[in-house]
């Protein structure tokens, strides 16, 4: 099965160093519409624990808002090449003991995203007006199994939608989105990612589902790869003069031609 926009991360560990999670501000993160105080935060995983789906980030179950909005900043700027959003399944839909399925449980992938470099003044209404610096249209969550069953790679265990009470997720390896153009995505001092829809809304819209029935969106991971750059954000103290004096703004003697005069 070919695959386009994405690449396929198997390795249990950032071999290569790559991952950018060392650099994450992690007190000046924040996620609006989080379900849970510093949900956000929680899914800045390090690259190791990306499979997996405890904690996870969702926007509220109590009300018919999907969206996030997710502002991550950086200790220092860098360069991003990659970008990972991870999930348990486009809907993931759990059985109750009695072998229903409990749609008090269910959560949804997200279906796409807007990236912003270096903009730390977006609300939802400026998010959803703007174009952002990219979107992604990300690939449901199910896209990794069938990748590794038509590459024999083995699956790991609990994987799927539904089906008991298990983490429910889909396992073995993330997608990485290259972030394009590269330009815009170098000596980044903050990312700010919208979530707008996720899969549930986009299937409502297809088959006319019903309106009210609102599937909150669910992450359990987002990381970056790319490089530090090792130059820091610092604070310029400057001093502005209201008024001019000549004492501090005389030319040495002979300098230019001239022999500076006090009071001249």
């Amino acid at each position: 099965m070919a695959c386009t926009g994405h690449s396929h991360d198997y390795e249990d560990e950032d071999q290569l160093g790559l991952s950018l999670q060392r650099y994450i501000d992690m007190p000046r993160v924040y996620c609006l519409n989080e379900h849970t105080t510093n949900a956000g935060q929680s899914i800045l995983k390090p690259f190791e624990d990306r499979l997996t789906v405890h904690p996870s980030l969702q926007s509220p179950r109590d009300d018919d808002d999907i969206e996030l909005l997710f502002h991550i900043p950086f200790s220092e700027a860098v360069t991003i090449r990659n970008i990972c959003v991870h999930s348990r399944a486009s809907i993931y839909a759990p059985q109750s003991s009695n072998g229903t399925i409990d749609r008090d449980r269910a959560t949804s992938a997200p279906f796409s995203v807007k990236v912003f470099a270096n903009r730390s003044d977006l609300d939802f209404d400026t998010a959803r007006d703007l174009e952002g610096d990219v979107r992604i249209d990300l690939a449901p969550p199910e896209h990794l199994a069938e990748i590794q069953v038509n590459q024999s790679q083995p699956l790991d265990a609990g994987m799927g939608s539904s089906g008991g009470d298990g983490d429910g997720g889909v396992g073995g390896a993330t997608l990485d989105y290259p972030l394009r153009p590269g330009s815009k995505f170098k000596y980044c001092n903050s990312i700010t990612l919208f979530f707008g829809d996720n899969f549930a809304s986009k299937l409502a819209e297809v088959e006319g589902g019903d309106a009210d029935e609102v599937i909150p969106t669910e992450i359990t991971y987002v990381g970056f790869k790319g490089e530090g750059t090792s130059v820091k954000r610092v604070a310029v103290k400057a001093v502005y003069e209201t008024r001019g004096m000549k004492k501090d703004h005389t030319v040495p003697g002979g300098e230019f031609g001239a022999e500076s005069k006090p009071g001249v």
